[in-house]
């Protein structure tokens, strides 16, 4: 398969001075063409920040300071403005994770559909506001055309979440970034949306870099994982070898702490302790005070690099661990 995009060494900032947030750094991944790649981690590890960054919409306190994202063969962080705003909708789309914040609350839904449409193909309002409708109906909406003519307030979050995802997936984009596109949903909106974003990738190639907390949708969904935690990745490898043979510490307590509807009498073991501050990360590993397999080398050395211990399988720790996890 071909690759779609890949991220290199990027550091993000907020802020100036001293009191920099050290929002990202050295993170490196590469998703390719019909991939779905998970990443996960806590609240604040920097998912949302790299997904904003990789669509070059960082706020105006937020930087990249190092690192490139290449998008099919393309640099988007020396791009031009002319440049994103061509890729973005038509060949990169994002799931957003509050669809109806992320609406225009003062447009109509098929105003903000049609844009999208109209701005990257030389079609008719007619055609567009077509496409919009089918667009709708796919994804399961009752009557497309009073959703077109509604305001995202008159609409349900599940409503507002498919038409986000309508937005997204309009034009056929060859990556789609999902934020959190099932945050809020009962169970039976997330499985029609999941199920929606496994045929994009199957039928139309799409590489899907998929932002969750959810262990069970990464189970579900992922061909490989990322596990992200104050700004760095800490383990990445195949779904189904990172669940069974865990390597990094941080990745084994996040398994520990979910139940198991397998294991009724499985003793939870909470993840204790609190993420670093953002601010004032230390230069060794940021999981270090809360890890329980911390050796005397995570206290004197740099945090170390991620390295690959199994074909396929990286991991950035200098005490791994392999505990043997049913699935």
């Amino acid at each position: 398969m071909a690759e779609t995009l890949r991220v290199e060494n990027l550091h993000v900032r907020f802020g100036v001075g001293e009191d920099q947030v050290k929002a990202l750094n050295g993170v490196s991944l590469t998703l390719e063409s019909g991939e779905v790649y998970c990443l996960v981690g806590e609240s604040g590890a920097g998912k949302s920040t790299l997904a904003l960054a990789i669509m070059g919409l960082l706020p105006v306190a937020g930087s990249i300071t190092q690192g490139r994202v290449i998008f099919d063969g393309v640099d988007l962080i020396h791009a031009s403005a002319e440049q994103m705003r061509q890729l973005r909708g038509k060949d990169i789309s994002m799931v957003f994770q509050d669809a109806q914040a992320a609406l225009n609350p003062v447009q109509l839904v098929g105003a903000q559909l049609e844009e999208v449409i109209l701005t990257h193909m030389d079609v008719s309002h007619r055609v567009a506001n077509r496409m919009a409708q089918d667009m709708l109906k796919e994804l399961g909406l009752p009557d497309p055309r009073r959703i077109m003519g509604s305001y995202p307030f008159s609409l349900s979050g599940g409503m507002c979440q498919r038409v986000m995802l309508a937005i997204a997936l309009v034009l056929k984009p060859k990556l789609l970034i999902a934020d959190e596109p099932t945050s809020g949903l009962d169970v039976t909106l997330q499985a029609e949306i999941l199920q929606r974003l496994t045929n994009l990738s199957v039928e139309q190639n799409a590489a899907i870099l998929l932002i969750t907390h959810d262990m069970g949708v990464v189970a579900h969904m992922a061909k490989r994982v990322g596990v992200i935690y104050a700004g760095s990745l800490m383990e990445s490898a195949d779904v189904i070898p990172l669940f069974k043979e865990s390597q990094h510490p941080y990745t084994w307590s996040l398994l520990q702490s979910i139940p198991r509807l397998d294991d009724v009498e499985k003793n939870l073991q909470p993840l204790r302790g609190t993420p670093p501050n953002m601010v004032t990360l230390p230069e060794e590993c940021p999981f270090l005070p809360r890890c329980h397999k911390a050796i005397s080398r995570c206290r004197v050395e740099p945090k170390p690099a991620m390295e690959e211990i199994k074909p396929g399988h990286e991991v950035a720790c200098y005490n791994p661990v392999a505990p043997i996890v049913t699935v």
